[in-house]
């Protein structure tokens, strides 16, 4: 059974949102605030993806986010905001969220982008593939885990994917629509931005020095490539 988390302290849009996911067949656990979300997904280790409100009362959807990702780096993230500022969905997405929807959203699109982050984070049967080497990184295609100087690289799955997408076409430039296209799907509703902070957030686990990036280059008014 596929599990998400609901954290909505709104009675009416988690209600929405509920139903929604139980007719896309989701197994629906909810939590009104932040604090009572971290102690469910401590008890139910089986959830695989988390829809977090923003605006929630005490702990906000920013710091929930934060807690859930230094926890299990695995989860699935996507944040729902009313706000509409650049800023927010920057924030979001660098505090540890794989994507965002903007309220009002319907049920279409909410199943939509539910369904293709699950499948993006490996919802399915596991790889079981050969490793990945590329310099002194290996990806481990079973476990969608990567290492770097046998060291584990604690990455979303959304980052693994996007790594795994530069490993296999080393040196090859690669626009913003192929890496959008490739990773988070042909029909993704969002916009190219979450492209720019996905590679800004992995450039500050797997480099050096993320200002001074070695291996995820920038090919200026294109996009980006891998360099071994």
């Amino acid at each position: 059974m596929k599990s998400i988390l609901i954290v909505e302290d709104e009675p009416s849009i988690r209600g929405f949102v509920v139903i929604n996911m139980k007719r896309a067949g989701y197994d629906v656990i909810e939590a009104e605030s932040g604090e009572e979300a971290l102690e469910l997904l401590t008890k139910k280790p089986g959830i695989r993806l988390a829809l977090l409100d923003l605006m929630l009362p005490g702990m906000d959807g920013f710091e929930l986010c934060r807690q859930i990702r230094a926890a299990k780096h695995d989860i699935g993230i996507i944040m729902l905001t009313a706000r509409t500022q650049e800023v927010d969905k920057v924030t979001g997405l660098m505090t540890g969220a794989d994507d965002y929807i903007t309220k009002p959203f319907s049920p279409t699109e909410l199943i939509a982008r539910v369904d293709a982050l699950f499948r993006r984070i490996g919802g399915g049967e596991r790889e079981t593939s050969s490793d990945m080497r590329r310099g002194p990184f290996v990806l481990n295609n079973r476990n969608r885990t990567i290492t770097k100087n046998e060291k584990l690289i604690r990455v979303t799955q959304v980052e693994y994917s996007i790594m795994k997408l530069f490993m296999g076409n080393p040196g090859k430039a690669m626009s913003r629509e192929e890496i959008l296209s490739s990773v988070w799907g042909r029909n993704y509703a969002g916009d190219l931005k979450i492209v720019d902070v996905n590679i800004r957030r992995l450039r500050m686990k797997i480099e050096d020095d993320a200002t001074k990036p070695k291996y995820i280059g920038t090919v200026w008014g294109y996009g980006y490539k891998w360099d071994d």
